[in-house]
């Protein structure tokens, strides 16, 4: 019986460039198919899609959910919550308009990966997340990625206080219903607040600009699904 012949450490050294390569090489397919989605469903602004890239989607939902992060699918986060599809967190940014020097307030972190696709677009961003355990958890993933201008803070995104300085942009990841005047009111002049609101049918995608005399102009986009967000702070979670 022939003795089986010694490891090859050269050949498993191949053998694992081998296989490194083959995981590249889906996961550059992976995404190339993801941005294909993003644009079929009407994503068009270049900055938008490159922070999208620049962010692992993977890296912001629950390690069960690991191997849908690359599809186009809404996923559960805890505390009642769900990550929305990538094509609406998409929708709402771009709605935004969102210039590199501006300051941005974002209502419902949920797992962080807005915020940090946001961080990649604007100056600062500040977060505000009802559920205390996913603001922890959402800020503990930022600084795992290295990002130092957003921050994601336990808090009410539908009672800013008026001590807050007025923001450039505001966006919301939920359907607001009526919208509170704490929200505008903390609007810059020129200012833009997105969130999802009723239509004739189900709900739209919603912008809301802020003129210089104060008077806001509202603009449905289009259709969109998404939880209603809820006032308070979550007293359990």
């Amino acid at each position: 019986m022939r003795k089986p012949s010694p490891p090859d450490p050269a050949l498993d050294a191949l053998a694992a460039r081998a296989h490194d390569a083959d995981l590249a090489d889906d996961a550059a397919e992976a995404k190339a198919a993801f941005h294909l989605r993003m644009r079929a469903r009407g994503i068009q602004d270049i900055r938008v899609l490159r922070a999208f890239e620049l962010v692992p989607r993977q890296a912001f939902v629950p390690h069960r959910y690991l191997d849908l992060a690359q599809r186009d699918l809404a996923l559960p986060i805890g505390c009642g919550q769900t990550l929305p599809e990538p094509w609406l967190v998409a929708r709402l940014i771009e709605a935004a308009k969102i210039e590199r020097k501006h300051r941005v307030l974002e209502i419902g972190a949920g797992t962080g990966y807005a915020t940090a696709i946001l961080s990649h677009l604007a100056a600062d961003v500040i977060s505000l997340e009802r559920y205390q355990s996913l603001a922890i958890a959402a800020q503990a993933r930022l600084e795992a990625q290295g990002i130092e201008n957003a921050a994601v803070v336990w808090g009410d995104g539908l009672a800013l206080p008026a001590s807050l300085d007025p923001v450039d942009r505001i966006i919301a990841h939920g359907l607001v219903d009526p919208v509170p005047d704490s929200l505008t009111d903390r609007l810059a002049e020129g200012g833009i607040l997105v969130c999802a609101r009723p239509a004739a049918v189900g709900q739209a995608v919603t912008r809301v600009a802020k003129g210089p005399d104060g008077a806001l102009a509202w603009t449905a986009l289009g259709p969109c699904q998404l939880q209603a967000l809820q006032p308070g702070l979550a007293a359990t979670l």
